[in-house]
Protein backbone atom coordinates (compact mmCIF):
# COMPACT_ATOMS: atom_id res chain seq x y z
CA UNK A 1 0.00 0.00 0.00
CA UNK A 2 1.41 3.31 -1.48
CA UNK A 3 -0.66 5.94 0.74
CA UNK A 4 -0.86 5.38 4.44
CA UNK A 5 -3.11 7.82 6.62
CA UNK A 6 -0.85 10.75 6.38
CA UNK A 7 -0.97 10.98 2.79
CA UNK A 8 -4.38 10.37 2.80
CA UNK A 9 -4.83 13.48 5.37
CA UNK A 10 -2.50 15.72 2.66
CA UNK A 11 -5.00 14.81 -0.04
CA UNK A 12 -8.01 15.74 1.89
CA UNK A 13 -6.84 18.91 2.75
CA UNK A 14 -5.99 19.78 -0.88
CA UNK A 15 -8.91 18.73 -2.19
CA UNK A 16 -10.38 20.72 0.53
CA UNK A 17 -8.41 24.27 -0.53
CA UNK A 18 -9.55 23.27 -4.14
CA UNK A 19 -12.85 23.21 -3.64
CA UNK A 20 -12.60 26.87 -1.62
CA UNK A 21 -10.06 28.58 -3.68
CA UNK A 22 -9.40 27.17 -7.02
CA UNK A 23 -12.74 25.17 -8.43
CA UNK A 24 -15.34 28.26 -7.52
CA UNK A 25 -12.94 30.07 -10.25
CA UNK A 26 -11.89 27.77 -12.94
CA UNK A 27 -14.16 28.72 -15.86
CA UNK A 28 -13.26 32.41 -15.20
CA UNK A 29 -9.58 31.39 -15.43
CA UNK A 30 -10.67 29.17 -18.34
CA UNK A 31 -12.23 32.12 -20.10
CA UNK A 32 -9.23 34.76 -19.58
CA UNK A 33 -6.71 32.46 -20.61
CA UNK A 34 -4.44 32.76 -17.46
CA UNK A 35 -5.13 32.35 -13.48
CA UNK A 36 -3.44 34.74 -10.70
CA UNK A 37 -0.58 32.58 -10.29
CA UNK A 38 1.34 34.74 -7.31
CA UNK A 39 -1.90 34.69 -5.62
CA UNK A 40 -2.32 31.40 -5.42
CA UNK A 41 0.97 29.70 -5.40
CA UNK A 42 0.93 32.36 -2.30
CA UNK A 43 -1.93 30.64 -0.48
CA UNK A 44 -0.92 27.35 -0.90
CA UNK A 45 2.83 28.32 -0.08
CA UNK A 46 1.66 29.29 3.19
CA UNK A 47 -0.02 25.90 3.70
CA UNK A 48 2.84 23.94 2.93
CA UNK A 49 1.75 22.13 -0.30
CA UNK A 50 4.96 23.86 -2.47
CA UNK A 51 7.55 22.59 -0.74
CA UNK A 52 6.41 18.88 0.46
CA UNK A 53 9.26 16.89 -0.80
CA UNK A 54 12.05 19.87 -0.48
CA UNK A 55 14.55 20.25 2.10
CA UNK A 56 12.86 21.66 5.48
CA UNK A 57 16.16 24.16 5.79
CA UNK A 58 14.83 26.15 2.82
CA UNK A 59 10.63 25.86 4.17
CA UNK A 60 9.71 22.21 3.14
CA UNK A 61 8.33 19.40 4.53
CA UNK A 62 11.03 17.19 3.83
CA UNK A 63 9.12 14.12 3.15
CA UNK A 64 9.82 11.10 0.75
CA UNK A 65 8.10 11.57 -3.19
CA UNK A 66 5.55 9.25 -1.90
CA UNK A 67 3.59 12.47 -0.37
CA UNK A 68 4.55 14.69 -3.64
CA UNK A 69 3.08 12.04 -5.86
CA UNK A 70 -0.09 12.16 -3.21
CA UNK A 71 -0.25 15.91 -3.82
CA UNK A 72 -0.15 15.49 -7.61
CA UNK A 73 -2.61 12.69 -7.56
CA UNK A 74 -5.03 14.98 -5.91
CA UNK A 75 -4.31 18.10 -8.32
CA UNK A 76 -6.68 16.05 -10.66
CA UNK A 77 -9.28 17.22 -8.22
CA UNK A 78 -9.40 20.47 -10.11
CA UNK A 79 -11.90 21.09 -12.65
CA UNK A 80 -9.34 21.62 -15.53
CA UNK A 81 -5.71 20.68 -16.81
CA UNK A 82 -3.95 24.41 -16.78
CA UNK A 83 -3.85 25.10 -13.11
CA UNK A 84 -2.70 21.83 -11.96
CA UNK A 85 0.28 22.03 -14.47
CA UNK A 86 1.04 24.94 -13.38
CA UNK A 87 1.56 24.20 -9.88
CA UNK A 88 3.46 20.52 -11.15
CA UNK A 89 6.10 22.95 -13.16
CA UNK A 90 6.81 24.17 -9.41
CA UNK A 91 6.66 21.76 -7.87
CA UNK A 92 8.26 18.76 -9.66
CA UNK A 93 9.14 20.36 -12.83
CA UNK A 94 11.52 23.78 -12.13
CA UNK A 95 12.70 23.43 -9.25
CA UNK A 96 14.16 19.25 -8.76
CA UNK A 97 17.23 19.96 -9.40
CA UNK A 98 18.03 23.44 -7.58
CA UNK A 99 16.88 21.16 -4.45
CA UNK A 100 18.72 18.17 -5.13
CA UNK A 101 22.08 19.56 -6.66
CA UNK A 102 22.08 24.35 -5.77
CA UNK A 103 24.44 25.12 -3.85
CA UNK A 104 23.23 26.85 -0.55
CA UNK A 105 23.11 30.53 -1.74
CA UNK A 106 20.96 29.57 -4.56
CA UNK A 107 18.76 27.36 -3.03
CA UNK A 108 17.93 30.56 -0.59
CA UNK A 109 17.56 32.92 -3.60
CA UNK A 110 15.39 30.83 -5.50
CA UNK A 111 14.14 27.70 -4.08
CA UNK A 112 13.31 29.11 -0.77
CA UNK A 113 10.80 31.96 -1.93
CA UNK A 114 9.30 28.90 -4.55
CA UNK A 115 8.06 26.94 -1.71
CA UNK A 116 6.65 29.81 -0.11
CA UNK A 117 4.76 31.47 -3.38
CA UNK A 118 6.36 34.31 -3.39
CA UNK A 119 8.12 33.30 -6.55
CA UNK A 120 6.26 32.09 -9.76
CA UNK A 121 8.61 29.39 -11.70
CA UNK A 122 8.90 28.13 -14.93
CA UNK A 123 11.65 25.62 -16.89
CA UNK A 124 12.92 26.58 -20.24
CA UNK A 125 14.06 23.64 -21.62
CA UNK A 126 11.98 23.40 -25.10
CA UNK A 127 13.25 25.61 -28.33
CA UNK A 128 11.44 26.41 -31.50
CA UNK A 129 13.79 23.61 -33.17
CA UNK A 130 14.28 21.15 -30.08
CA UNK A 131 11.35 20.42 -28.06
CA UNK A 132 11.32 16.93 -26.82
CA UNK A 133 15.26 16.45 -28.60
CA UNK A 134 16.64 17.99 -25.71
CA UNK A 135 20.34 17.28 -26.91
CA UNK A 136 19.51 20.28 -29.50
CA UNK A 137 18.96 22.94 -27.65
CA UNK A 138 20.64 26.15 -29.28
CA UNK A 139 20.48 28.26 -26.53
CA UNK A 140 23.98 29.17 -25.04
CA UNK A 141 25.97 30.70 -21.65
CA UNK A 142 29.04 32.27 -22.74
CA UNK A 143 31.61 32.84 -19.58
CA UNK A 144 32.68 36.13 -19.55
CA UNK A 145 34.41 36.93 -16.37
CA UNK A 146 32.13 36.14 -13.40
CA UNK A 147 29.45 35.75 -15.72
CA UNK A 148 27.47 33.91 -18.16
CA UNK A 149 26.08 35.82 -21.17
CA UNK A 150 23.11 33.74 -22.38
CA UNK A 151 21.52 34.25 -25.58
CA UNK A 152 19.07 32.32 -27.67
CA UNK A 153 15.04 31.90 -27.02
CA UNK A 154 12.94 29.31 -25.11
CA UNK A 155 9.54 28.06 -26.22
CA UNK A 156 6.11 26.53 -25.09
CA UNK A 157 7.10 27.87 -20.86
CA UNK A 158 4.51 26.69 -18.73
CA UNK A 159 3.82 30.08 -16.33
CA UNK A 160 6.35 32.32 -18.51
CA UNK A 161 4.35 35.09 -18.70
CA UNK A 162 4.17 35.34 -14.80
CA UNK A 163 7.24 33.61 -13.57
CA UNK A 164 10.00 35.26 -11.34
CA UNK A 165 12.99 32.86 -12.48
CA UNK A 166 13.27 30.77 -15.11
CA UNK A 167 15.57 26.92 -14.91
CA UNK A 168 16.89 27.45 -18.09
CA UNK A 169 18.93 24.70 -19.83
CA UNK A 170 21.56 26.25 -22.27
CA UNK A 171 25.05 25.24 -23.64
CA UNK A 172 27.90 25.76 -21.69
CA UNK A 173 30.62 25.31 -24.30
CA UNK A 174 32.19 21.42 -25.31
CA UNK A 175 30.81 19.14 -28.49
CA UNK A 176 29.84 16.41 -26.33
CA UNK A 177 26.26 17.39 -26.73
CA UNK A 178 24.91 15.20 -23.23
CA UNK A 179 27.95 17.33 -21.54
CA UNK A 180 27.78 21.03 -22.92
CA UNK A 181 24.83 21.92 -21.30
CA UNK A 182 23.99 23.71 -17.62
CA UNK A 183 21.21 24.87 -15.85
CA UNK A 184 21.16 27.91 -14.94
CA UNK A 185 18.67 29.82 -12.58
CA UNK A 186 17.54 33.39 -14.22
CA UNK A 187 15.47 36.09 -12.81
CA UNK A 188 13.11 37.06 -15.54
CA UNK A 189 13.59 40.72 -14.70
CA UNK A 190 17.15 40.80 -15.39
CA UNK A 191 17.81 42.77 -18.91
CA UNK A 192 17.91 41.13 -22.07
CA UNK A 193 14.89 38.56 -20.99
CA UNK A 194 11.55 39.49 -23.27
CA UNK A 195 8.68 37.63 -22.93
CA UNK A 196 8.08 37.82 -26.84
CA UNK A 197 4.43 36.66 -26.42
CA UNK A 198 2.12 34.33 -24.81
CA UNK A 199 1.02 31.36 -26.99
CA UNK A 200 -3.11 30.63 -27.99
CA UNK A 201 -3.29 26.93 -27.26
CA UNK A 202 -5.85 24.77 -28.05
CA UNK A 203 -6.50 23.46 -24.15
CA UNK A 204 -5.18 24.19 -20.74
CA UNK A 205 -6.29 27.85 -21.41
CA UNK A 206 -6.28 28.59 -17.66
CA UNK A 207 -2.27 27.89 -18.05
CA UNK A 208 -0.16 31.18 -19.66
CA UNK A 209 2.54 29.59 -21.64
CA UNK A 210 5.05 31.95 -23.16
CA UNK A 211 7.77 32.05 -25.99
CA UNK A 212 10.95 33.96 -24.49
CA UNK A 213 13.72 35.35 -25.72
CA UNK A 214 17.44 36.27 -24.22
CA UNK A 215 19.57 38.61 -25.59
CA UNK A 216 22.69 38.94 -24.02
CA UNK A 217 21.33 38.28 -20.67
CA UNK A 218 24.38 38.41 -18.46
CA UNK A 219 23.66 36.55 -14.58
CA UNK A 220 26.40 35.20 -12.01
CA UNK A 221 28.02 32.33 -12.69
CA UNK A 222 27.14 31.08 -8.87
CA UNK A 223 23.54 31.04 -10.19
CA UNK A 224 24.51 27.75 -12.39
CA UNK A 225 22.64 24.51 -10.45
CA UNK A 226 25.26 22.03 -9.49
CA UNK A 227 28.01 21.42 -11.86
CA UNK A 228 28.94 23.28 -15.31
CA UNK A 229 28.16 20.88 -18.38
CA UNK A 230 25.60 18.39 -16.25
CA UNK A 231 22.70 20.15 -17.28
CA UNK A 232 21.36 17.61 -19.64
CA UNK A 233 22.16 14.92 -16.80
CA UNK A 234 20.57 16.97 -14.23
CA UNK A 235 17.57 17.51 -16.69
CA UNK A 236 16.95 13.61 -17.19
CA UNK A 237 16.80 13.08 -13.94
CA UNK A 238 14.15 16.18 -13.41
CA UNK A 239 12.24 14.52 -16.08
CA UNK A 240 11.70 11.47 -13.94
CA UNK A 241 9.70 13.20 -11.34
CA UNK A 242 7.97 15.36 -14.44
CA UNK A 243 6.50 12.33 -16.37
CA UNK A 244 5.47 10.46 -12.94
CA UNK A 245 3.53 13.62 -11.70
CA UNK A 246 2.11 14.09 -15.45
CA UNK A 247 0.97 10.33 -14.99
CA UNK A 248 -0.53 10.39 -11.87
CA UNK A 249 -2.39 13.86 -12.34
CA UNK A 250 -4.40 12.33 -15.43
CA UNK A 251 -5.97 9.81 -12.87
CA UNK A 252 -8.78 11.73 -11.23
CA UNK A 253 -9.57 13.50 -14.32
CA UNK A 254 -9.81 10.23 -16.21
CA UNK A 255 -11.99 8.87 -13.85
CA UNK A 256 -14.46 12.16 -13.20
CA UNK A 257 -14.93 11.92 -17.06
CA UNK A 258 -16.29 8.60 -16.95
CA UNK A 259 -18.80 9.05 -13.90
CA UNK A 260 -19.48 11.77 -15.84
CA UNK A 261 -20.08 10.33 -19.17
CA UNK A 262 -22.42 7.60 -16.88
CA UNK A 263 -24.57 9.96 -15.33
CA UNK A 264 -24.87 11.77 -18.90
CA UNK A 265 -25.53 8.82 -20.71
CA UNK A 266 -28.04 6.95 -18.25
CA UNK A 267 -30.33 10.27 -18.52
CA UNK A 268 -30.11 10.52 -22.22
CA UNK A 269 -32.46 8.98 -24.27
CA UNK A 270 -32.34 7.76 -27.61
CA UNK A 271 -34.42 5.15 -29.59
CA UNK A 272 -36.24 4.61 -26.45
CA UNK A 273 -33.51 3.32 -24.32
CA UNK A 274 -30.65 5.12 -22.42
CA UNK A 275 -27.95 5.62 -24.41
CA UNK A 276 -25.56 3.65 -21.15
CA UNK A 277 -28.36 0.97 -21.45
CA UNK A 278 -26.31 -0.46 -24.67
CA UNK A 279 -23.88 -2.72 -24.24
CA UNK A 280 -21.57 -1.77 -26.05
CA UNK A 281 -21.69 1.49 -24.27
CA UNK A 282 -21.23 0.34 -20.51
CA UNK A 283 -18.61 -2.32 -21.51
CA UNK A 284 -16.79 0.16 -22.95
CA UNK A 285 -17.00 2.29 -19.90
CA UNK A 286 -15.98 -0.68 -17.66
CA UNK A 287 -12.77 -1.44 -19.58
CA UNK A 288 -11.67 2.06 -19.13
CA UNK A 289 -11.60 2.43 -15.79
CA UNK A 290 -9.94 -1.10 -15.89
CA UNK A 291 -7.23 0.82 -17.53
CA UNK A 292 -7.24 3.82 -15.30
CA UNK A 293 -6.75 1.31 -11.88
CA UNK A 294 -4.00 -0.41 -14.13
CA UNK A 295 -2.60 3.10 -14.64
CA UNK A 296 -2.30 3.35 -11.19
CA UNK A 297 -0.65 0.34 -10.21
CA UNK A 298 2.04 1.01 -12.51
CA UNK A 299 2.38 4.46 -11.26
CA UNK A 300 2.36 3.45 -7.74
CA UNK A 301 4.99 0.65 -8.31
CA UNK A 302 7.36 3.18 -10.13
CA UNK A 303 6.99 5.89 -7.32
CA UNK A 304 7.83 2.86 -4.63
CA UNK A 305 11.34 1.95 -6.25
CA UNK A 306 12.04 5.56 -7.08
CA UNK A 307 11.38 5.99 -2.85
CA UNK A 308 13.77 3.25 -2.45
CA UNK A 309 16.14 4.78 -4.84
CA UNK A 310 16.26 2.65 -8.10
CA UNK A 311 16.39 4.82 -11.71
CA UNK A 312 12.65 4.36 -12.87
CA UNK A 313 13.56 5.59 -16.40
CA UNK A 314 11.67 3.43 -18.12
CA UNK A 315 8.69 2.86 -15.85
CA UNK A 316 8.20 6.64 -15.88
CA UNK A 317 8.65 6.24 -19.27
CA UNK A 318 6.02 3.71 -19.57
CA UNK A 319 3.59 5.84 -16.92
CA UNK A 320 4.52 8.56 -19.12
CA UNK A 321 3.19 7.30 -22.23
CA UNK A 322 0.11 4.90 -20.97
CA UNK A 323 -1.42 8.34 -19.46
CA UNK A 324 -0.92 10.09 -22.48
CA UNK A 325 -2.57 7.63 -24.76
CA UNK A 326 -4.95 6.22 -22.34
CA UNK A 327 -6.10 10.24 -21.31
CA UNK A 328 -6.64 10.21 -25.03
CA UNK A 329 -9.05 7.25 -25.35
CA UNK A 330 -10.94 8.05 -22.50
CA UNK A 331 -11.51 11.60 -23.76
CA UNK A 332 -12.46 10.51 -27.06
CA UNK A 333 -15.09 7.73 -25.82
CA UNK A 334 -16.74 9.62 -23.26
CA UNK A 335 -17.17 12.39 -26.12
CA UNK A 336 -18.85 10.41 -28.74
CA UNK A 337 -21.07 9.25 -26.33
CA UNK A 338 -22.41 12.34 -25.47
CA UNK A 339 -23.31 13.15 -28.75
CA UNK A 340 -23.61 16.21 -30.24
CA UNK A 341 -23.32 18.21 -26.42
CA UNK A 342 -19.96 16.53 -26.26
CA UNK A 343 -18.56 18.84 -29.08
CA UNK A 344 -19.99 22.18 -26.56
CA UNK A 345 -17.89 23.83 -24.05
CA UNK A 346 -20.00 23.95 -22.37
CA UNK A 347 -19.91 20.60 -21.42
CA UNK A 348 -16.81 19.54 -19.26
CA UNK A 349 -15.62 16.29 -21.12
CA UNK A 350 -14.95 19.02 -23.91
CA UNK A 351 -12.32 20.82 -21.59
CA UNK A 352 -10.92 16.97 -21.00
CA UNK A 353 -10.74 16.22 -24.23
CA UNK A 354 -8.18 19.74 -25.15
CA UNK A 355 -6.58 19.49 -22.02
CA UNK A 356 -5.97 15.58 -22.12
CA UNK A 357 -3.99 16.04 -25.37
CA UNK A 358 -0.93 17.83 -24.09
CA UNK A 359 0.62 14.53 -22.68
CA UNK A 360 1.30 12.70 -25.56
CA UNK A 361 3.08 15.73 -26.27
CA UNK A 362 4.67 17.67 -23.32
CA UNK A 363 7.85 16.49 -21.04
CA UNK A 364 9.04 14.34 -23.85
CA UNK A 365 6.28 13.39 -26.89
CA UNK A 366 5.36 9.54 -26.97
CA UNK A 367 7.95 9.03 -30.05
CA UNK A 368 10.28 9.73 -27.21
CA UNK A 369 8.79 7.63 -24.50
CA UNK A 370 8.89 4.55 -26.87
CA UNK A 371 12.47 5.65 -28.11
CA UNK A 372 13.60 5.20 -23.90
CA UNK A 373 11.85 2.28 -23.53
CA UNK A 374 13.33 0.39 -26.41
CA UNK A 375 16.84 1.37 -25.35
CA UNK A 376 16.52 0.35 -21.87
CA UNK A 377 14.93 -3.06 -23.72
CA UNK A 378 18.01 -3.06 -25.99
CA UNK A 379 16.08 -3.37 -28.91
CA UNK A 380 17.19 -0.39 -31.03
CA UNK A 381 19.61 -1.41 -33.81
CA UNK A 382 23.12 -1.32 -32.65
CA UNK A 383 22.45 -1.07 -29.29
CA UNK A 384 22.22 -3.19 -26.30
CA UNK A 385 20.05 -2.93 -22.82
CA UNK A 386 21.01 -0.47 -20.63
CA UNK A 387 19.66 -0.75 -17.08
CA UNK A 388 21.46 0.83 -15.32
CA UNK A 389 22.26 4.08 -16.55
CA UNK A 390 20.20 7.51 -16.97
CA UNK A 391 18.87 7.33 -19.98
CA UNK A 392 16.77 9.95 -21.55
CA UNK A 393 16.06 12.02 -24.69
CA UNK A 394 20.16 10.93 -25.54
Amino acid sequence: MLYGEEHRELQRSLIRFIDTEVNPHVDDWEEAGIFPGHELFGKLGRLGFLGVCKPVEYGGQGLDYSYGLAMAEALGHIRCGGVPMAIGVQTDMATPALARFGSDELRKEFLAPSISGDYVACLGVSEVGAGSDVASVKTTARKDGGDYIINGGKMWTTNGTQADWICLLAGTGGDDVHRNKSLICVPMKTPGVTVARKLDKVGMRSSDTAQIHFEDVRVPQRNRIGEEGMGFTYQMLQFQEERLWGAVAKLLPMERAIQQCIDYTRDRIAFGQPILHNQVVHFRLAELKTEVELLRSLIYRAVEEYVAGTDVTELASMAKLKAGRLGREVADACLQYYGGMGYMNETPISRFWRDSRLTSIGGGADEVMLTIICKLMGTLPGRKSNRGGTTGEA
